[in-house]
């Protein structure tokens, strides 16, 4: 959950970000969230055969790395920096794409390792997608009644606005990352060494 939050953030709070931070040139939304998107789609293949190579849980471990590099930079990011920023949707599209294809393959293995195949296949997987229900409406439900506590209305252009949107666009979400990839790292890399 952790993890599918700090991924629901941003897109929850994407088109602000895009409008308010970057102040971008009407109609690029659609530019960022194809880059964004196809990047993630080209890139499942490329994860595959990480996983070939380190393994499902260290190839997923990669992905979140890159995703937190990617948000780090993008809290640099200001006014103008539209191109910067369509690197940052490529980018981290290819953290998304270990995200799509890794964690349900985690979770296949783990109904074979607890001997629940063609039993109870159904119930893991439908808790597995309740949360990821959850996780946006969490993300939604709580970002945006917190960012208007902190000062960000949509349209700001205050600095203090701008980077209490920053924090919750970029930061935030990193440090959600890094809590999901201590605990696949602790409860699930460590655990098979």
């Amino acid at each position: 959950m952790a993890n599918g939050i700090a991924s629901a953030m941003p897109a929850t709070l994407l088109l602000f970000f895009v409008q308010d931070r970057l102040q971008a040139p009407p109609n690029q939304e659609a530019l960022f969230l194809a880059s964004f998107f196809l990047s993630a789609a080209l890139s499942i293949p490329l994860w595959l055969r990480a996983v070939q190579r380190l393994g499902l849980a260290r190839s997923w471990l990669l992905g979140m790395g890159l995703s937190m590099a990617v948000f780090v930079v993008a809290a640099t990011l200001g006014q103008g920096d539209s191109i910067a920023f369509l690197w940052v949707c490529a980018l981290s599209g290819l953290g998304l794409g270990a995200d799509l294809a890794l964690p349900s393959a985690l979770l296949a293995g783990t109904v074979a390792a607890n001997d629940d195949l063609g039993r109870a296949e159904g119930a893991y997987f439908g808790w597995w997608n309740f949360a990821t229900k959850l996780n946006l409406a969490l993300a939604a439900g709580v970002t945006l009644p917190l960012l208007g506590a902190l000062g960000y209305v949509p349209g700001a252009r205050s600095e203090a606005a701008l980077q209490t949107l920053t924090w919750a666009y970029c930061l935030l979400p990193c440090g959600l990352k890094a809590v999901a990839a201590s605990l696949l790292y602790c409860l699930i890399i460590r655990k098979k060494t």
